[in-house]
């Protein structure tokens, strides 16, 4: 009676232990999961900044064809552009990252809409077809930096679900999974800026 208790003890035992590892096991995967979808969504949305980056020459361009044009504007946006194409992040990327990469890409968008602002002074400039194209492209580009930013905050949000829910959250402390930050709208901002042509 005595050894059958003790093995029912130890099958007890081995049955707990088995499945608190599977629960680990799984509960580890699916925060490396998510946390690689930020990192996934992070890295998108830089490439899209690229992107736009990679556009404003050509924009800049458009403009000098132009036969008058203001130098200054110009200078404004080239080294938006050169201070946003300096920027390096970290892998996973850090909160600071963000708002480093934001800033810069604000000073991107900013000059860029002075240099549209530029451009409304020239109407025969806006029906060129290399600025209409340009034009195009750059719209694309805002809807895809939108639609970028969007995934992660919703990368964000459900890897930080899984950080805090209870039982997955002791796996994510036991690990090391902090909560992250995603991108927030500043004070008095109702949607991130972008590159606007109705103005």
């Amino acid at each position: 009676m005595a050894i059958q208790s003790g093995k029912k003890y130890w099958l007890t035992a081995l049955v707990i232990v088995a499945l608190l590892a599977i629960f680990f096991y799984t509960s580890y995967n699916s925060l490396v999961r998510k946390d690689e979808a930020i990192i996934k969504t992070w890295n998108n949305l830089q490439s899209d900044y690229q992107r736009r980056g990679d556009l404003i020459p050509n924009l800049v361009g458009t403009v000098k064809a132009s036969s008058d044009y203001e130098k200054e504007t110009l200078t404004e946006l080239i080294d938006a552009r050169a201070r946003a194409g300096k920027i390096n992040t970290t892998n996973p990327p850090a909160y600071n990252d963000f708002l480093q990469s934001e800033n810069t890409q604000n000073d991107v968008v900013s000059a860029a809409n002075r240099v549209i602002g530029v451009i409304e002074k020239y109407p025969d400039l806006k029906t060129t077809n290399a600025f209409v194209r340009l034009q195009d492209q750059l719209i694309g580009t805002e809807r895809r930096i939108k639609f970028s930013r969007k995934d992660f905050n919703d990368a964000v949000m459900e890897y930080n679900k899984a950080t805090r829910s209870f039982p997955q959250s002791i796996a994510a402390s036991l690990f090391g999974f902090k909560v992250k930050e995603g991108f927030t709208a500043q004070a008095g901002a109702e949607k991130a800026p972008e590159i606007n042509f109705n103005k």
